[in-house]
């Protein structure tokens, strides 16, 4: 079933450019691991195990970090209303629904494929949001569902993290086994964090540019189908100031988890590691909103969040 969710090409072409471009790196990187561990069928065993792992339980693993858990619509009427309102307004399936009791304004989407997917939000988001404001931003949130783009994240997100294990484990190893090797072994330790290092910068790069700008297609896809930029604005912006007001030090656990949320947990205006962040500058994501707001004839259209599309 399609989703009413409006498609956007340029995102299906970034993501499977993204995916092919770390394909490529992915084949060179096993080829590395055969000439380290002499063994193709283990590397083949342990990078499948992994992947099976963090593909087929990611919503698991982000919940548990988080500290998320279902909750049922006794509990929160409210925020399973909404959730409803937008499935049956975007014809797509109705996600888990999960709370996380932390206090940092902010929401999440995880999973492998609609029918497998958990959106959660924090309970500080519930208390500082208008309901029209929480509509913006779990339409945000079910439009990374639509979208699968939550799933070529995760996809793309397991080169990295395996290549920086990789380059923990020959460092350590070289470093304290270093006098037991000889100079061939060495040189094979020494290429191997190389290209472990490469294949994590890269992958690092092409996961940023693709997490910026699924976040952008997010922000349009749930305006579009809410009919409200300026309320998804309102949420950005408010919770964008009161992350900003957390002290660093407090969201650290989080900013593992960066390339998931609705808006990064940054303790302080970034400079140059903006460069290199999982959103777009809170400035881009306005502009964008006001010049659909015009587009949309918003001003005219007070009660479009609720009409049918």
């Amino acid at each position: 079933m399609r989703s009413r969710f409006r498609s956007d090409r340029r995102l299906t072409v970034r993501m499977g450019l993204t995916l092919f471009l770390l394909g490529l790196l992915y084949v060179g990187f096993v080829a590395a691991l055969i000439v380290l561990l002499k063994s193709w069928l283990l590397v083949v065993v342990l990078i499948g195990a992994m992947f099976v792992a963090q593909f087929w339980f990611s919503d698991r693993i982000a919940m548990f970090a988080m500290r998320g858990r279902v909750v049922e619509r006794e509990e929160y009427p409210e925020l399973h209303a909404v959730v409803d309102r937008l499935c049956a307004i975007a014809d797509m399936p109705k996600p888990v629904v999960a709370v996380s009791a932390m206090d940092m304004p902010n929401a999440f989407a995880t999973g492998r494929n609609p029918d497998h997917a958990v959106v959660c939000v924090t309970t500080g988001l519930l208390r500082r949001l208008e309901p029209a404001e929480l509509e913006g931003v779990l339409a945000h949130e079910l439009s990374h569902v639509a979208h699968k783009d939550v799933a070529v994240i995760t996809i793309a997100s397991f080169l990295g993290v395996i290549a920086g294990l990789i380059v923990r484990f020959a460092f350590y190893s070289q470093l304290f086994g270093g006098g037991r090797r000889d100079q061939n072994t060495a040189l094979v330790f020494v290429t191997v964090m190389g290209v472990s290092a490469a294949v994590y910068a890269l992958s690092f790069l092409l996961i940023r540019a693709l997490s910026r700008y699924r976040e952008l297609a997010a922000d349009r896809a749930a305006a579009q189908l809410t009919g409200r930029p300026s309320a998804l604005a309102s949420a950005l912006t408010k919770v964008t100031g009161d992350i900003a007001r957390i002290p660093t030090k407090d969201l650290r656990t989080a900013q593992a988890f960066n390339a998931f949320y609705f808006t990064p947990a940054i303790g302080k205006e970034p400079g140059i590691e903006r460069f290199f962040s999982t959103h777009p500058t809170l400035e881009q994501r306005l502009a964008q909103l006001g010049r659909m707001s015009v587009e949309l004839g918003e001003a005219a259209r007070p009660g479009a969040a609720s009409e049918g599309h």
